[in-house]
């Protein structure tokens, strides 16, 4: 096992989670039963939005619809009246009944096409999430909920699926919060939610068995906790543990603090959700992973709609920007009740592999160049990556010329090609942005093109004289 440049606390990070690059989050609660969350407005209103009115937004109208439990003990909120209208004298527990009989209906291998398809190096799964409904037969139920728990070993099938085509495994364990032991609402700020952590005796228990029965049975090679870990459970103890059963594994930051330190210090990687800034936002000297859901929700949200979500071009932005600055992207898919994956996630997941057909090679298995950003002549976005032996300008957005200027200076011995355009070296030449780059012709419009400059010693970045020179 490779290790990556990466190091947490003197570890090695192992090398397969940085070169994976894309994986996938699956949010499947019973939740999807109702599949209701208000939309979260627009980042241009949130970021004009006062404090107080953050707070009430975030209180009213939380936009995870996989908080549905949450918010229906919330009176002032939007999923408290939707509830009142919409599935008046039914409680949680009904949906949950429904989530569990309906089951039979699904098919792991359908998840698991899709994921193939997408590009996507390993998978994810919401085993039990704050509701404290799990997917698997435990030999540890619910104390306070008679089945609350599948029948069918959703965790194992799946599991199985996926390494079978060669993807890996990991399981996402809602660890401090669990509305079972502790009676929603958790807070009515959702900010205040950590506050509101299970952390008696008995949870502790019960969430050490719980993930020592996965790794035990399931051998997951991502461990990804949730909203933090009772102390009394001794998080650092399991760690341990999990790390001589399943050596190549890694785990995620939000444990929270431990008795042996800061969760920092035994986790793999950082958590970044729905970050906007990477460059202002990525963690230095640590490998991190940037988790989102495809609309404002990760769970099964009806109200989502094309609209609600990024365009297909917009998501590669997002991926290739996160890869760029040295992280994973984890998008989240929310499965329906029956689970089936919604046709707009869907969409969006299978532009994002037929784009990695072609560009592969720009993303799996590279880290950031000397410089992570750059623009075209024309205005264009850039983002580089590094490869042993290249150096790869993602350009993103399409020029409407048969030939791009890449602020970059290369030596005459410099080989560049087009990802997808032939194995021929292009025509190329000093100009005053950097270098001009000749296309076979002129592109379509796609959501990005790639160059690929080799040897990566061959290149370096530019420093961009102005094309005209302004009049004294």
């Amino acid at each position: 096992m490779s290790a990556t440049h990466s190091e947490t606390a003197g570890r090695a990070v192992p090398g397969w989670f940085d070169e994976a690059k894309l994986g996938v989050m699956i949010v499947w609660t019973p939740a999807a039963v109702p599949a209701f969350a208000p939309l979260f407005p627009a980042a241009e209103a949130w970021e004009q939005m006062t404090e107080d009115e953050a707070a009430v937004l975030l209180r009213d109208g939380l936009p995870f619809a996989e908080m549905y439990l949450n918010q229906m003990h919330v009176p002032t909120s939007a999923v408290a009246a939707h509830h009142a209208e919409r599935h008046a004298g039914v409680s949680y527990d009904d949906f949950a009944a429904e989530f569990r009989a309906g089951m039979h209906r699904w098919d792991p291998h359908s998840w698991v096409e899709l994921f193939a398809a997408a590009g996507i190096r390993y998978v994810v799964l919401t085993v039990k999430h704050q509701d404290g409904f799990l997917l698997w037969p435990s030999a540890t139920p619910n104390p306070h909920k008679k089945d609350w728990q599948a029948e069918r070993d959703l965790v194992g099938e799946l599991a199985e699926a996926v390494r079978a085509a060669g993807m890996k495994f990991g399981v996402l364990y809602s660890g401090g919060l669990d509305f079972t032991f502790t009676p929603p609402p958790a807070a009515e700020d959702y900010e205040n939610l950590p506050a509101a952590i299970a952390d008696n005796p008995g949870y502790a228990a019960y969430a050490d068995a719980h993930w020592r029965e996965l790794i035990e049975r399931y051998r997951p090679s991502v461990l990804w906790n949730d909203a933090g870990y009772p102390a009394a459970a001794r998080m650092d103890e399991m760690v341990s543990w999990y790390r001589e059963q399943v050596p190549g594994g890694v785990i995620n930051d939000r444990f929270g603090p431990t008795p042996a330190g800061s969760e920092e210090e035994l986790a793999d990687f950082a958590t970044l959700e729905y970050q906007r800034d990477y460059a202002t936002d990525a963690p230095e000297g640590r490998k991190w992973e940037s988790c989102r859901g495809l609309g404002s929700s990760f769970g099964y949200n009806r109200q989502e709609t094309d609209a609600s979500m990024p365009d297909a071009a917009e998501l590669i932005h997002e991926f290739v920007d996160c890869v760029a600055h040295g992280g994973n992207f984890l998008p989240a898919v929310g499965p329906t009740a029956a689970g089936q994956v919604p046709w707009i996630q869907a969409q969006r997941l299978l532009a994002l592999g037929w784009w990695l057909k072609t560009n592969g090679p720009a993303v799996y298995g590279t880290r950031p160049w000397t410089r992570v950003t750059g623009t075209t002549g024309d205005g264009l976005d850039i983002r580089y990556t590094q490869s042993p032996d290249a150096v790869h300008a993602i350009v993103l957005g399409v020029t409407n010329r048969p030939e791009v200027e890449l602020d970059v200076r290369a030596e005459p011995r410099a080989e560049i090609t087009l990802l997808g355009g032939g194995s021929d070296p292009l025509t190329w030449e000093p100009a005053a942005h950097g270098i001009r780059v000749r296309l076979p012709e002129t592109p379509d419009a796609q959501p990005a093109l790639t160059l690929r400059i080799s040897p990566a010693t061959s290149v370096q970045p530019a420093s961009v004289q102005p094309a005209v020179q302004e009049a004294e």
